[in-house]
């Protein structure tokens, strides 16, 4: 979610970034060399995995670098560069990890315990000003064991670690900070990562390309000996380079295309969906300016959206309703609490004139217009046409996706339509956008003393009987105080072509390509 202007803005000003030694470029490779062809809508904000924020470009990240555990396409934890999960202390404050023996950096420096003390270090470091610290200040120290062995130690239990642990971070070698530069991890990470692609150049707005990592610890992957990632921003574009056989695989597709498109045998294009655990689509709005300053207009807003219309007609079954952040299918859903803001014109009305804004209010609202993580420009449309019936008047501001996340986290914005998307613990987004000092705190301006304390204690419990009565209490506080608009659930969503093997959606949303084959693809 995070997003880092100044590396944006060293990224684009990059230009044409072909590191040498690390292989040909794309235009003069092997005939026989096995191609992978994907297209993202927007660019990398950063190569730098602790500073990324856009999801559809995480996929350049992870396959550079790694971190000790992972979550497979079905949203399970499984070890990555670690040998296993880890082993818990009685009390949830210590998590040992035993690390693989047999994984080497890209560049071939060998693996080890120093190099995960040295990366969690550098992220923890205030001075190093890493936009994903807030998610691991948590950790009062990591320790090392011996060479494949390391401990975390938490300053409390922490229940969301290990969800954590799958996203926004990766480990990098011992010292490679000070030897390189934060350049380098920007624009070009040559051999700084331990995962399946070796960068080889990047292309503002058109295309960044990796070549297969021949020393990579799995040995049988990944599937493709050179991978193009392609950014095409227009969404009929993606849907023409899928079509003419030009790109394989497409994250993002419009809904109407991908419900049209799925079972398109006959032309060679297949499609699939599921679930994204921590996904959720909502209007995020700054309290701290107007209209939005005021509980009962905020209320007002969120009961006069048709949430149902939107999932079902707009979004065909790939958003699931919901006006709490909590999917409706979800065990922790508070089901009272949703139905409180549950679409009622009449009590929206009732709330609008209570508040400071009865005789009529206008505000601007946000939306990317590259349809980032699915398109919500259908959506952005319908909420302005039902805020009309209220008397209030919607400005829709397509902006594109680094822009539109710049000003969401710099909390820019009256109020923004996006996915949020986070790691599968169904505290992260609360976390994230209403409580103090976390990567979104400044896109709300929202806090409540009662919720930051029953988010702490959230963190101290793992099982559903102990947890569920917390996670009610968030859900209502929220629905109460209706800081943001909730729409829904959202799905993961991809089409590719039939004869790509090995690829799948999968519940964090960024497209997962290193178990893809293509072994007839050229």
């Amino acid at each position: 979610m995070m997003y880092d202007s100044l590396n944006r803005r060293a990224f684009l000003q990059g230009g044409a970034a072909v590191v040498g030694g690390l292989g040909l470029p794309f235009t003069a490779q092997a005939a026989d060399e096995r191609t992978l062809v994907v297209a993202i809508p927007s660019n990398p904000s950063t190569f730098d995995p602790i500073n990324q924020g856009n999801h559809d470009a995480m996929v350049v990240n992870q396959l550079i670098f790694e971190n000790l555990i992972e979550i497979d396409g079905e949203g399970r934890r499984r070890p990555l560069l670690a040998k296993s999960l880890p082993a818990i202390s009685e009390d949830r404050t210590e998590y040992t990890f035993e690390l693989r023996d047999d994984v080497a950096f890209q560049n071939g420096q060998p693996f080890t315990a120093e190099d995960v003390k040295y990366s969690y270090d550098y992220i923890l470091d205030p001075a190093n000003k890493a936009l994903r610290r807030s998610v691991w200040t948590n950790i009062e120290s990591v320790e090392v064991l011996s060479r494949h062995r390391v401990r975390f130690k938490m300053k409390a239990p922490f229940r969301p670690f290990l969800d954590y642990m799958t996203k926004y971070m990766g480990i990098f070698p011992a010292g490679s900070r000070e030897k390189y530069g934060n350049e380098i991890f920007q624009q070009r990470p040559e051999g700084l990562g331990t995962g399946p692609g070796i960068f080889v150049s990047a292309r503002s707005n058109d295309v960044v390309e990796f070549r297969r990592n021949p020393h990579y610890w799995r040995k049988d992957l990944p599937g493709w000996d050179r991978l193009r990632v392609r950014i095409v921003s227009e969404e009929a574009a993606r849907i023409a380079s899928l079509m003419s056989k030009s790109v394989h695989i497409i994250g993002a597709p419009p809904v109407r295309d991908y419900l049209r498109l799925r079972q398109a045998k006959a032309q060679g294009i297949t499609g699939a969906s599921r679930p994204a655990l921590g996904s959720m689509m909502l209007m995020i709005h700054n309290t701290r300016k107007p209209p939005f300053d005021d509980p009962d207009f905020r209320k007002a807003v969120s009961l006069a959206t048709d949430r149902k219309t939107i999932a079902e007609k707009i979004f065909n079954g790939l958003v699931e309703p919901s006006a709490v952040p909590a999917p409706a299918s979800a065990w922790w859903y508070n089901a009272k609490a949703a139905e409180d803001l549950a679409f009622n014109l009449e009590k929206a009305k009732a709330h609008l004139a209570k508040s400071r804004y009865a005789s009529g209010a206008e505000f601007e609202l946000l939306y990317s217009s590259q349809g980032y993580l699915l398109d919500v420009a259908d959506a952005a449309l319908f909420i302005q046409a039902s805020l009309a019936r209220l008397g209030i008047k919607v400005k829709l501001q397509p902006l594109e996706t680094g822009q539109l996340i710049e000003q969401v986290f710099g909390g820019n914005q009256t109020s923004a339509l996006m996915a949020v998307i986070g790691p599968s613990d169904p505290t992260f987004i609360i976390q994230g956008i209403y409580t103090p000092n976390q990567v979104m705190t400044r896109s709300s301006g929202y806090s409540n003393e009662r919720l930051n304390t029953l988010l702490t204690e959230s963190f101290r419990v793992d099982d559903e009987r102990s947890l569920g009565p917390i996670l009610a209490d968030m859900q209502a506080i929220l629905a109460a105080d209706s800081p943001s608009t909730w729409i829904g659930a959202v799905h993961s969503f991809n089409l590719w072509r039939s004869n790509v093997q090995g690829f799948e959606p999968n519940t964090g949303i960024t497209l997962r390509l290193t178990d893809a084959a293509v072994a007839d693809l050229r």
